[in-house]
């Protein structure tokens, strides 16, 4: 049996990663004629990565190899927060060596056997350098896009609009953008964090012309969500595009801070409470919160009504991270004695475990684009509360574009020093919580349409078999 090997390069984020290897399971369960090796990339500052692939990996039949790439000396440490996504560009940049050696390695090594044959190069979009491995190589290679269509419009907009006006960052403004895969004007205020300073804005600019030099684009979103922006790139202009999703974690293997007897504490709890009565704050790894808006958000709560389960991360003072603690002061006084009951308030839950249980109407989230698609899987509506990356462009698209989300903010930072109030979120909240409303019945609707599209004869379905062909 002829066989086809791909290589996959995903970036080293870890929701980049995961996403990146659930992709990988998908496509080896499709096909017994793929075997898939992850070059695997690892950060000083993601000590816990190892565990997370391997716990992925292992339920492949080794027909998914993980290869650790050499250790190399990261960019400036200080550029993580101020300018993440030039530092991730220059971090992979300086791996292009090493994988060029071990994708060669590997070639080699199939030499002798005529069953074997590495196919292509699949990189995550942050890993576009390595297309020159590829063509070196004579190799196909493919970009895969852990975000949305919408997000690879803004992307194919920014590399065309900017050979027009030559710009160095965008500024803050109340400007709107016409950006082709948009239905509506898209706000300036709700464009991902980097486009605001010249280091990330040339991230982005150098990362969006690569994207017409591949011999494919897989986005890890479904046809039926964003029928608009996926029939814009039909037209043969751009590389061809694959929908591959909903490409989401349904086990919880990602869970880096894994915590069994937290988790069963937590479960517990929402095993006693009504059927979609508690709404789920979390705000991925990285979402923490300043002392007077952890206030704001408590005061929230309790005006709000509903029980909760809320997943905290405070920002420590002057970045101190040995003080990250939640003490009971951080609270108005008297909120926890009077919450008793009907909320849980924890440092870290299983999410996926949390946005399936029955218990769960609502999430208040940053807008992660693998935290909406589990939300969509499991048919819990969303209160937007973006963040940071591309965050504010996927709010925007779920509430504006999509309906599929109740807006309490689309363009809040986490650098940003204005508050969201007390009052704001008990009104989401409530919103979100309506048993009868409009987005409740398009969640549900679109859970169901999300399930479909990777059966038999869906539309993701169909995509995957549209790749995995071009293997052979």
């Amino acid at each position: 049996m002829k066989t086809a090997e791909l290589i996959f390069i995903p970036s080293p984020g870890i929701g980049h990663l995961v996403s990146t290897l659930e992709f990988a399971k998908l496509l080896i369960d499709r096909d017994d004629r793929i075997s898939i090796t992850v070059l695997v990339m690892k950060l000083p500052t993601t000590p816990h990565v190892d565990a997370c692939t391997k716990s992925i990996a292992a339920a492949s039949q080794s027909r998914i190899k993980l290869i650790d790439l050499p250790q190399v000396d990261p960019p400036p440490l200080e550029f993580i927060r101020r300018f993440p996504e030039y530092f991730i560009t220059l971090f992979v940049e300086s791996q292009v060596s090493n994988v060029r050696k071990v994708v060669s390695e590997i070639i080699v090594s199939h030499d002798d056997d005529d069953s074997v044959r590495v196919t292509g190069l699949v990189v995550d979009f942050f890993c576009v350098s390595m297309i020159d491995v590829a063509s070196e190589l004579s190799l196909n290679s493919y970009v895969y896009l852990t975000s949305n269509v919408g997000f690879l419009n803004f992307m194919l907009y920014l590399a065309t609009e900017h050979m027009i006006s030559n710009s160095t960052e965008f500024e803050s403004s109340d400007s709107e953008l016409l950006i082709p895969g948009f239905v509506n004007p898209v706000p300036v205020s709700v464009l991902p964090s980097c486009s605001f300073n010249s280091n990330g804005y040339t991230t982005l600019i150098k990362l969006a012309r690569r994207f017409n030099e591949v011999n494919g684009i897989i986005v890890n979103t479904f046809s039926e969500l964003e029928p608009f922006a996926f029939n814009l790139l039909s037209g043969g202009l751009n590389p061809p595009v694959f929908t591959v999703g909903p490409v989401v974690d349904v086990k919880g293997q990602a869970n880096l801070d894994f915590d069994e007897a937290q988790s069963k504490k937590i479960m517990r709890w929402l095993d006693d409470q009504p059927e979609s009565s508690v709404v789920f704050l979390c705000f991925g790894s990285k979402g923490s919160f300043s002392q007077p808006q952890v206030k704001e958000i408590a005061i929230g709560l309790e005006l709000s009504e509903y029980n909760f389960l809320w997943c905290l991360r405070v920002s420590p003072p002057d970045n101190d991270v040995s003080n990250q603690s939640i003490n009971d002061d951080i609270f108005p006084e008297g909120f926890l004695e009077r919450i008793r009951g009907r909320g849980m308030i924890c440092d870290w839950a299983p999410q996926v475990d949390v946005l399936a249980h029955k218990a769960v109407g609502g999430f208040v989230s940053h807008c992660g684009w693998n935290s909406i698609l589990e939300s969509l899987w499991y048919g819990v509506p969303i209160v937007t509360w973006p963040l940071y990356a591309e965050q504010q462009l996927n709010a925007f698209k779920m509430v504006k574009e999509l309906g599929l989300a109740v807006e309490m903010r689309l363009d809040s930072r986490r650098d940003q020093s204005d508050l969201v109030m007390a009052n704001e979120i008990a009104k989401a909240v409530r919103c979100v919580m309506d048993g009868d409303s409009e987005t409740r019945r398009k969640v549900k609707e679109m859970a169901e349409i999300s399930r479909k599209s990777l059966m038999d004869g869906g539309s993701s379905f169909i995509s995957i078999r549209q790749f995995i062909d071009l293997n052979f």
